[in-house]
Protein backbone atom coordinates (compact mmCIF):
# COMPACT_ATOMS: atom_id res chain seq x y z
CA UNK A 1 0.00 0.00 0.00
CA UNK A 2 1.47 3.41 -0.84
CA UNK A 3 3.04 5.73 1.89
CA UNK A 4 0.67 8.15 3.72
CA UNK A 5 2.11 11.15 4.43
CA UNK A 6 2.10 14.40 6.37
CA UNK A 7 4.98 16.86 5.58
CA UNK A 8 6.41 20.27 6.98
CA UNK A 9 7.00 21.60 3.67
CA UNK A 10 7.87 19.93 0.72
CA UNK A 11 7.74 16.11 -0.25
CA UNK A 12 10.60 14.43 0.87
CA UNK A 13 12.38 16.88 2.81
CA UNK A 14 12.52 15.72 5.77
CA UNK A 15 13.43 12.41 4.68
CA UNK A 16 16.46 13.30 3.30
CA UNK A 17 16.95 15.45 6.46
CA UNK A 18 16.68 12.29 8.30
CA UNK A 19 19.62 10.72 5.68
CA UNK A 20 22.35 13.46 6.10
CA UNK A 21 21.28 14.26 9.79
CA UNK A 22 23.55 13.26 12.82
CA UNK A 23 23.18 11.03 15.14
CA UNK A 24 23.24 12.10 18.44
CA UNK A 25 25.02 9.44 21.30
CA UNK A 26 23.88 11.61 24.51
CA UNK A 27 21.95 9.48 26.68
CA UNK A 28 20.19 11.47 28.97
CA UNK A 29 19.35 13.92 26.50
CA UNK A 30 18.15 11.54 24.37
CA UNK A 31 16.07 9.85 26.91
CA UNK A 32 14.16 13.44 27.63
CA UNK A 33 13.65 14.04 23.76
CA UNK A 34 12.11 10.77 23.29
CA UNK A 35 9.91 10.90 26.34
CA UNK A 36 8.60 14.00 25.30
CA UNK A 37 7.94 12.59 21.89
CA UNK A 38 6.49 9.25 23.09
CA UNK A 39 3.96 11.63 25.29
CA UNK A 40 2.48 12.83 22.54
CA UNK A 41 2.15 9.30 20.55
CA UNK A 42 0.22 8.22 23.64
CA UNK A 43 -2.29 10.85 23.01
CA UNK A 44 -2.32 10.44 19.27
CA UNK A 45 -2.92 6.45 19.66
CA UNK A 46 -5.88 8.04 22.41
CA UNK A 47 -7.33 10.35 19.45
CA UNK A 48 -7.03 7.85 16.72
CA UNK A 49 -9.48 5.70 18.91
CA UNK A 50 -12.02 7.97 19.10
CA UNK A 51 -11.50 9.01 15.49
CA UNK A 52 -10.45 13.23 16.60
CA UNK A 53 -8.53 14.32 13.65
CA UNK A 54 -9.14 17.70 15.11
CA UNK A 55 -7.51 16.65 18.68
CA UNK A 56 -4.70 15.62 16.57
CA UNK A 57 -3.89 18.44 15.08
CA UNK A 58 -3.79 20.64 17.91
CA UNK A 59 -1.15 18.42 18.95
CA UNK A 60 0.43 20.18 15.95
CA UNK A 61 3.31 23.10 15.64
CA UNK A 62 3.16 26.11 13.50
CA UNK A 63 5.50 24.99 10.72
CA UNK A 64 2.94 22.15 10.06
CA UNK A 65 -0.04 23.97 10.69
CA UNK A 66 1.59 26.37 7.46
CA UNK A 67 2.07 23.17 5.47
CA UNK A 68 -1.70 22.07 6.04
CA UNK A 69 -4.75 23.19 7.01
CA UNK A 70 -6.79 21.76 9.83
CA UNK A 71 -9.63 20.44 6.88
CA UNK A 72 -6.66 18.95 4.42
CA UNK A 73 -5.70 17.28 7.83
CA UNK A 74 -8.76 15.88 8.88
CA UNK A 75 -9.54 14.41 5.02
CA UNK A 76 -6.44 12.53 5.18
CA UNK A 77 -7.58 11.24 8.62
CA UNK A 78 -11.15 9.95 7.65
CA UNK A 79 -9.78 9.31 4.08
CA UNK A 80 -6.63 7.39 4.60
CA UNK A 81 -5.73 7.20 8.70
CA UNK A 82 -8.81 5.97 10.02
CA UNK A 83 -10.15 3.22 7.67
CA UNK A 84 -7.36 1.26 9.24
CA UNK A 85 -8.82 0.76 12.28
CA UNK A 86 -7.62 1.14 16.00
CA UNK A 87 -3.67 1.10 17.04
CA UNK A 88 -3.42 -2.29 18.45
CA UNK A 89 -0.02 -2.09 19.41
CA UNK A 90 3.22 0.30 18.65
CA UNK A 91 7.36 -0.08 19.74
CA UNK A 92 9.86 2.37 19.31
CA UNK A 93 12.30 1.17 16.43
CA UNK A 94 14.76 4.12 16.29
CA UNK A 95 15.43 7.68 17.63
CA UNK A 96 17.83 9.67 15.49
CA UNK A 97 19.49 12.92 16.03
CA UNK A 98 18.16 12.94 19.09
CA UNK A 99 14.91 14.14 16.99
CA UNK A 100 13.08 11.65 14.94
CA UNK A 101 11.31 8.46 16.43
CA UNK A 102 9.98 6.20 14.20
CA UNK A 103 7.35 3.81 15.57
CA UNK A 104 5.86 0.29 14.45
CA UNK A 105 2.71 0.90 14.27
CA UNK A 106 0.09 -1.78 14.21
CA UNK A 107 -3.64 -1.19 13.36
CA UNK A 108 -5.97 -3.50 12.68
CA UNK A 109 -5.67 -3.53 8.88
CA UNK A 110 -2.35 -3.29 8.51
CA UNK A 111 1.41 -2.49 9.80
CA UNK A 112 2.57 0.99 9.44
CA UNK A 113 5.58 2.33 10.54
CA UNK A 114 5.44 6.39 11.45
CA UNK A 115 8.19 9.21 11.94
CA UNK A 116 7.50 11.52 14.14
CA UNK A 117 9.82 14.58 15.36
CA UNK A 118 8.91 17.60 17.81
CA UNK A 119 9.49 21.00 17.37
CA UNK A 120 11.03 23.52 19.70
CA UNK A 121 7.55 23.79 21.24
CA UNK A 122 7.11 19.85 21.72
CA UNK A 123 4.58 20.57 18.97
CA UNK A 124 4.55 17.93 16.05
CA UNK A 125 6.78 19.10 13.46
CA UNK A 126 6.95 15.81 10.89
CA UNK A 127 4.27 13.21 11.17
CA UNK A 128 4.85 10.66 8.28
CA UNK A 129 3.15 6.85 7.69
CA UNK A 130 5.09 4.69 5.34
CA UNK A 131 4.54 1.14 4.85
CA UNK A 132 6.89 -1.31 7.55
CA UNK A 133 10.23 -2.49 6.43
CA UNK A 134 10.88 -5.91 7.16
CA UNK A 135 14.07 -6.38 9.24
CA UNK A 136 16.76 -7.36 7.52
CA UNK A 137 17.89 -10.55 7.77
CA UNK A 138 20.95 -12.60 8.50
CA UNK A 139 23.25 -14.09 5.40
CA UNK A 140 23.41 -17.64 5.08
CA UNK A 141 27.01 -17.88 4.59
CA UNK A 142 29.90 -15.53 6.01
CA UNK A 143 30.73 -12.91 3.75
CA UNK A 144 34.28 -12.84 2.87
CA UNK A 145 36.99 -10.75 4.67
CA UNK A 146 40.74 -9.34 4.44
CA UNK A 147 40.74 -9.85 8.72
CA UNK A 148 43.61 -12.62 9.88
CA UNK A 149 41.66 -13.42 12.50
CA UNK A 150 44.87 -13.67 14.55
CA UNK A 151 45.19 -11.30 17.15
CA UNK A 152 42.72 -10.84 19.63
CA UNK A 153 41.93 -6.68 18.39
CA UNK A 154 41.59 -9.02 14.54
CA UNK A 155 38.96 -11.34 16.59
CA UNK A 156 37.16 -8.67 18.34
CA UNK A 157 36.90 -6.57 15.45
CA UNK A 158 35.35 -9.89 12.81
CA UNK A 159 33.00 -10.33 15.78
CA UNK A 160 31.63 -6.69 16.08
CA UNK A 161 31.75 -6.36 11.91
CA UNK A 162 29.76 -9.69 11.55
CA UNK A 163 26.98 -8.17 13.64
CA UNK A 164 26.89 -5.53 10.68
CA UNK A 165 28.05 -6.83 7.15
CA UNK A 166 26.38 -10.41 7.70
CA UNK A 167 22.64 -8.56 7.23
CA UNK A 168 20.80 -8.54 4.56
CA UNK A 169 20.94 -4.88 3.59
CA UNK A 170 24.56 -4.48 3.69
CA UNK A 171 27.24 -5.25 1.21
CA UNK A 172 30.85 -3.67 1.65
CA UNK A 173 32.84 -2.56 4.80
CA UNK A 174 35.48 -0.85 5.32
CA UNK A 175 37.73 -0.65 8.58
CA UNK A 176 40.23 1.26 10.09
CA UNK A 177 42.06 1.14 13.03
CA UNK A 178 44.79 3.34 14.54
CA UNK A 179 45.83 2.29 18.25
CA UNK A 180 49.02 3.01 20.29
CA UNK A 181 50.62 4.45 16.77
CA UNK A 182 49.82 0.74 15.22
CA UNK A 183 47.52 0.97 11.67
CA UNK A 184 45.30 -1.69 10.72
CA UNK A 185 42.81 -2.10 7.94
CA UNK A 186 39.85 -4.85 7.80
CA UNK A 187 37.41 -5.47 4.59
CA UNK A 188 34.62 -7.38 4.51
CA UNK A 189 32.22 -8.01 1.97
CA UNK A 190 31.99 -6.97 -1.99
CA UNK A 191 32.31 -3.53 -3.54
CA UNK A 192 29.02 -4.27 -5.72
CA UNK A 193 26.71 -7.01 -5.30
CA UNK A 194 27.97 -9.97 -6.98
CA UNK A 195 31.30 -9.35 -8.10
CA UNK A 196 33.00 -10.97 -5.65
CA UNK A 197 35.53 -8.09 -5.22
CA UNK A 198 36.76 -7.83 -1.65
CA UNK A 199 36.99 -3.63 -0.64
CA UNK A 200 40.17 -2.04 0.29
CA UNK A 201 42.19 0.55 2.26
CA UNK A 202 42.00 1.85 -1.27
CA UNK A 203 38.35 1.56 -1.92
CA UNK A 204 36.57 4.87 -2.70
CA UNK A 205 33.04 5.60 -0.47
CA UNK A 206 30.53 8.13 -0.08
CA UNK A 207 31.55 9.54 3.10
CA UNK A 208 28.78 11.84 4.02
CA UNK A 209 28.52 14.76 6.45
CA UNK A 210 32.09 13.56 7.22
CA UNK A 211 32.60 16.28 4.95
CA UNK A 212 31.59 18.92 7.14
CA UNK A 213 34.77 18.39 9.39
CA UNK A 214 36.56 19.11 6.24
CA UNK A 215 34.40 22.76 5.98
CA UNK A 216 35.27 23.53 9.51
CA UNK A 217 39.27 22.64 9.02
CA UNK A 218 38.63 25.54 6.27
CA UNK A 219 37.34 27.55 8.80
CA UNK A 220 39.73 27.17 11.32
CA UNK A 221 42.23 27.52 8.57
CA UNK A 222 41.08 31.18 7.36
CA UNK A 223 40.74 32.11 10.79
CA UNK A 224 44.37 31.45 12.16
CA UNK A 225 45.05 33.53 8.68
CA UNK A 226 43.55 36.06 9.66
CA UNK A 227 40.91 36.49 6.61
CA UNK A 228 37.87 35.68 8.92
CA UNK A 229 36.91 35.84 12.68
CA UNK A 230 34.25 33.18 14.30
CA UNK A 231 32.54 36.02 15.32
CA UNK A 232 31.97 37.73 12.16
CA UNK A 233 28.29 37.98 11.40
CA UNK A 234 27.36 36.12 8.35
CA UNK A 235 25.72 39.52 6.68
CA UNK A 236 29.63 40.81 6.06
CA UNK A 237 29.34 38.00 3.14
CA UNK A 238 26.49 38.22 1.87
CA UNK A 239 24.72 40.23 -1.12
CA UNK A 240 22.14 43.09 -0.41
CA UNK A 241 19.18 41.68 -1.45
CA UNK A 242 20.08 38.78 1.36
CA UNK A 243 21.74 41.08 4.07
CA UNK A 244 18.34 42.81 4.13
CA UNK A 245 16.30 39.83 5.82
CA UNK A 246 16.67 40.95 9.85
CA UNK A 247 16.47 37.13 10.52
CA UNK A 248 19.84 36.68 9.07
CA UNK A 249 21.51 40.14 11.57
CA UNK A 250 22.85 37.51 14.81
CA UNK A 251 24.06 34.42 13.30
CA UNK A 252 27.92 33.87 13.19
CA UNK A 253 30.42 32.11 11.41
CA UNK A 254 30.38 30.06 14.38
CA UNK A 255 26.99 29.77 14.65
CA UNK A 256 27.23 28.31 11.28
CA UNK A 257 29.43 25.62 12.16
CA UNK A 258 28.21 24.39 15.06
CA UNK A 259 24.62 24.24 14.38
CA UNK A 260 23.48 26.75 16.62
CA UNK A 261 22.29 29.25 13.56
CA UNK A 262 18.63 28.61 14.09
CA UNK A 263 18.43 28.05 10.39
CA UNK A 264 16.34 25.02 9.69
CA UNK A 265 18.03 21.78 8.34
CA UNK A 266 16.94 22.94 4.51
CA UNK A 267 15.47 25.10 2.79
CA UNK A 268 11.56 25.37 1.76
CA UNK A 269 12.75 25.78 -1.62
CA UNK A 270 14.76 22.51 -1.86
CA UNK A 271 12.10 20.94 -4.41
CA UNK A 272 12.61 23.97 -6.79
CA UNK A 273 15.66 22.88 -8.24
CA UNK A 274 15.55 22.04 -11.62
CA UNK A 275 15.35 19.25 -12.05
CA UNK A 276 14.57 17.95 -9.13
CA UNK A 277 15.57 14.25 -8.29
CA UNK A 278 14.01 12.37 -5.09
CA UNK A 279 16.79 9.66 -4.93
CA UNK A 280 19.62 12.34 -5.95
CA UNK A 281 18.70 15.00 -3.88
CA UNK A 282 21.34 17.82 -3.81
CA UNK A 283 22.10 17.57 -7.65
CA UNK A 284 20.62 20.91 -8.73
CA UNK A 285 20.70 23.20 -6.02
CA UNK A 286 22.33 26.17 -6.37
CA UNK A 287 23.62 29.57 -5.17
CA UNK A 288 20.63 31.25 -5.99
CA UNK A 289 18.15 29.58 -4.56
CA UNK A 290 19.76 29.57 -1.78
CA UNK A 291 19.76 32.94 -1.82
CA UNK A 292 16.31 33.26 -2.82
CA UNK A 293 15.48 31.17 0.25
CA UNK A 294 17.99 33.43 2.29
CA UNK A 295 16.15 36.61 1.33
CA UNK A 296 13.02 35.55 3.62
CA UNK A 297 13.68 33.16 5.56
CA UNK A 298 12.68 32.89 9.22
CA UNK A 299 14.62 31.19 12.31
CA UNK A 300 13.44 28.50 14.52
CA UNK A 301 15.96 30.00 17.60
CA UNK A 302 17.59 32.42 18.39
CA UNK A 303 21.32 32.01 17.10
CA UNK A 304 23.57 30.34 19.60
CA UNK A 305 20.76 29.63 21.89
CA UNK A 306 20.04 25.87 20.56
CA UNK A 307 21.62 23.19 19.14
CA UNK A 308 19.69 22.18 16.10
CA UNK A 309 21.96 20.42 13.01
CA UNK A 310 21.68 22.26 9.84
CA UNK A 311 22.82 21.15 6.76
CA UNK A 312 21.46 24.38 5.21
CA UNK A 313 23.86 26.09 7.53
CA UNK A 314 27.07 24.50 6.75
CA UNK A 315 26.30 24.72 2.85
CA UNK A 316 25.95 28.50 3.61
CA UNK A 317 29.27 28.30 5.25
CA UNK A 318 31.07 26.79 2.40
CA UNK A 319 29.60 29.26 -0.02
CA UNK A 320 31.21 31.95 2.33
CA UNK A 321 34.39 30.24 2.90
CA UNK A 322 34.19 30.02 -1.09
CA UNK A 323 33.59 33.61 -1.22
CA UNK A 324 36.49 34.46 0.46
CA UNK A 325 39.05 32.28 -0.91
CA UNK A 326 37.93 33.07 -4.78
CA UNK A 327 38.17 28.61 -4.37
CA UNK A 328 35.86 26.02 -5.17
CA UNK A 329 35.00 24.30 -2.08
CA UNK A 330 36.86 21.39 -3.25
CA UNK A 331 39.74 23.23 -4.69
CA UNK A 332 39.78 24.44 -1.09
CA UNK A 333 40.18 20.78 0.47
CA UNK A 334 42.42 19.94 -2.05
CA UNK A 335 45.20 22.41 -1.17
CA UNK A 336 44.36 22.99 2.48
CA UNK A 337 44.34 19.65 3.58
CA UNK A 338 44.75 16.57 1.15
CA UNK A 339 47.80 17.61 -0.73
CA UNK A 340 49.98 18.57 2.37
CA UNK A 341 48.94 15.29 3.97
CA UNK A 342 49.43 13.28 0.49
CA UNK A 343 45.63 11.71 0.47
CA UNK A 344 45.50 11.46 -2.98
CA UNK A 345 42.02 9.81 -3.26
CA UNK A 346 39.59 12.36 -1.38
CA UNK A 347 37.42 14.53 -3.44
CA UNK A 348 34.35 15.29 -4.42
CA UNK A 349 34.53 14.87 -8.60
CA UNK A 350 35.66 11.56 -9.75
CA UNK A 351 37.97 11.71 -12.80
CA UNK A 352 38.14 8.75 -14.79
CA UNK A 353 40.83 6.27 -13.58
CA UNK A 354 40.21 6.69 -10.24
CA UNK A 355 35.96 6.26 -10.43
CA UNK A 356 37.05 2.32 -11.02
CA UNK A 357 37.90 2.46 -7.63
CA UNK A 358 34.29 3.57 -6.00
CA UNK A 359 31.33 1.29 -4.76
CA UNK A 360 28.31 0.88 -5.85
CA UNK A 361 25.61 1.69 -2.83
CA UNK A 362 22.77 0.56 -1.58
CA UNK A 363 20.07 1.74 0.49
CA UNK A 364 18.37 1.11 3.79
CA UNK A 365 16.65 -1.57 2.31
CA UNK A 366 19.70 -3.61 0.15
CA UNK A 367 18.42 -2.62 -2.94
CA UNK A 368 21.07 -0.26 -5.31
CA UNK A 369 20.52 3.61 -5.41
CA UNK A 370 22.52 6.35 -7.11
CA UNK A 371 25.43 7.89 -5.46
CA UNK A 372 24.95 11.31 -4.22
CA UNK A 373 26.26 14.69 -6.17
CA UNK A 374 26.30 18.27 -4.60
CA UNK A 375 26.08 21.79 -5.84
CA UNK A 376 25.93 24.36 -3.31
CA UNK A 377 25.52 22.02 -0.37
CA UNK A 378 29.01 20.33 -1.08
CA UNK A 379 30.53 21.63 2.06
CA UNK A 380 27.83 19.16 4.12
CA UNK A 381 28.42 15.54 2.29
CA UNK A 382 29.94 15.69 -0.80
CA UNK A 383 33.60 14.14 -0.02
CA UNK A 384 34.31 10.68 -1.85
CA UNK A 385 37.39 9.05 0.58
CA UNK A 386 39.25 5.53 1.45
CA UNK A 387 40.06 3.76 4.83
CA UNK A 388 43.73 4.87 3.99
CA UNK A 389 43.10 8.36 3.40
CA UNK A 390 41.12 9.21 6.21
CA UNK A 391 43.36 7.12 8.86
CA UNK A 392 45.75 9.71 7.42
CA UNK A 393 43.51 12.76 8.36
CA UNK A 394 42.31 11.10 11.65
CA UNK A 395 46.16 10.38 12.38
CA UNK A 396 46.94 14.17 11.30
CA UNK A 397 44.13 14.85 14.02
CA UNK A 398 45.88 13.55 16.82
CA UNK A 399 49.11 14.47 17.05
CA UNK A 400 49.86 17.97 17.72
CA UNK A 401 52.37 20.20 14.86
CA UNK A 402 53.18 23.76 14.31
CA UNK A 403 51.94 23.87 10.53
CA UNK A 404 49.31 25.75 9.67
CA UNK A 405 47.14 22.76 8.95
CA UNK A 406 47.93 20.90 12.46
CA UNK A 407 46.57 24.65 13.86
CA UNK A 408 43.76 24.77 12.10
CA UNK A 409 42.86 20.96 13.27
CA UNK A 410 43.67 21.90 17.09
CA UNK A 411 41.03 24.67 16.95
CA UNK A 412 38.30 22.35 15.34
CA UNK A 413 38.60 20.65 18.61
CA UNK A 414 37.67 23.39 20.63
CA UNK A 415 34.44 22.84 22.65
CA UNK A 416 32.11 25.38 21.56
CA UNK A 417 29.15 24.33 22.68
CA UNK A 418 28.78 22.30 26.14
CA UNK A 419 25.15 21.17 26.80
CA UNK A 420 23.23 18.07 26.21
CA UNK A 421 24.81 17.77 22.77
CA UNK A 422 28.78 18.97 23.10
CA UNK A 423 30.71 20.36 19.87
CA UNK A 424 33.43 21.69 18.82
CA UNK A 425 33.55 23.10 15.08
CA UNK A 426 31.50 20.65 13.49
CA UNK A 427 32.92 17.99 15.19
CA UNK A 428 30.62 16.33 18.25
CA UNK A 429 31.70 14.67 21.32
CA UNK A 430 31.06 11.85 22.32
CA UNK A 431 31.08 9.78 25.27
CA UNK A 432 31.34 5.65 24.77
CA UNK A 433 31.63 3.83 28.07
CA UNK A 434 32.93 7.09 29.91
CA UNK A 435 35.81 8.05 27.39
CA UNK A 436 35.00 11.07 25.31
CA UNK A 437 36.02 10.87 21.52
CA UNK A 438 35.80 13.39 19.01
CA UNK A 439 33.71 12.12 16.44
CA UNK A 440 31.60 12.63 13.45
CA UNK A 441 29.09 10.31 11.21
CA UNK A 442 27.80 10.45 7.59
CA UNK A 443 24.71 8.96 6.05
CA UNK A 444 23.24 9.46 2.00
CA UNK A 445 20.96 7.11 0.51
CA UNK A 446 23.43 4.63 0.13
CA UNK A 447 26.04 4.97 2.28
CA UNK A 448 27.00 5.16 6.00
CA UNK A 449 30.43 6.63 7.41
CA UNK A 450 31.94 6.95 11.11
CA UNK A 451 35.23 8.31 12.67
CA UNK A 452 35.91 9.15 15.96
CA UNK A 453 39.12 9.15 17.78
CA UNK A 454 40.55 10.39 21.11
CA UNK A 455 44.27 12.05 21.46
CA UNK A 456 45.17 11.24 24.51
CA UNK A 457 44.55 7.77 23.86
CA UNK A 458 46.13 7.68 20.67
CA UNK A 459 42.78 5.52 19.27
CA UNK A 460 40.47 6.64 16.27
CA UNK A 461 38.13 4.56 14.31
CA UNK A 462 37.11 4.76 10.54
CA UNK A 463 33.71 2.70 9.28
CA UNK A 464 32.59 2.93 5.40
CA UNK A 465 30.27 1.27 4.38
CA UNK A 466 28.61 1.13 0.97
CA UNK A 467 24.74 0.77 2.11
CA UNK A 468 22.64 2.85 4.17
CA UNK A 469 22.76 0.94 6.79
CA UNK A 470 24.29 2.81 10.19
CA UNK A 471 27.60 2.09 11.05
CA UNK A 472 27.21 4.11 14.22
CA UNK A 473 26.78 0.79 16.95
CA UNK A 474 29.43 -0.79 15.04
CA UNK A 475 31.42 2.13 15.75
CA UNK A 476 30.57 2.31 19.46
CA UNK A 477 31.67 -1.11 19.44
CA UNK A 478 35.12 -0.72 18.15
CA UNK A 479 35.79 1.92 20.42
CA UNK A 480 35.05 -0.44 23.64
CA UNK A 481 36.60 -3.08 22.17
CA UNK A 482 40.27 -0.63 21.48
CA UNK A 483 39.32 0.81 25.84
Amino acid sequence: MPALFIRRTVCFKILITLLVSLLSLNTYAQNMQLKKTDSVLTLVKKYFKTKDADAIYALTGVNFKKAITQGAFRDICFNNLFPLGEIKKDSLLSFVNNKTATYKIQFEAVTMQLLMNLDQNDKIELFLFQPFKIEPFDKPALVASSNPLITAIDKKVDSAARNYIQKSNTVGLSIGIIKDGKVNTYNYGETKKGNQHLPTAGTLFEIGSITKTFTSTLLAYYVNEGRLRLTDPVTMYLPDSVVRNPALQNITLLNLSNHTSGLASLPDNFSAQNPYDKLNPYKNYTKQLLYAYLKNCTLNSKPGEKYDYSNLAVGLLGTILEQVSHKTFEQMVSEIICAPLQMKSTMQHLYPMIATRFTTVYDDAGDQTPAWDFDVFAPCGSLRSTVNDLMMYAESNITPGNTKLAKAFELTHKITLDGDTKVALAWHIITVNGVDYIFHNGGTYGSSSFLAFNAKRNVAVIILSNAAASTDELGKRLLITLQ
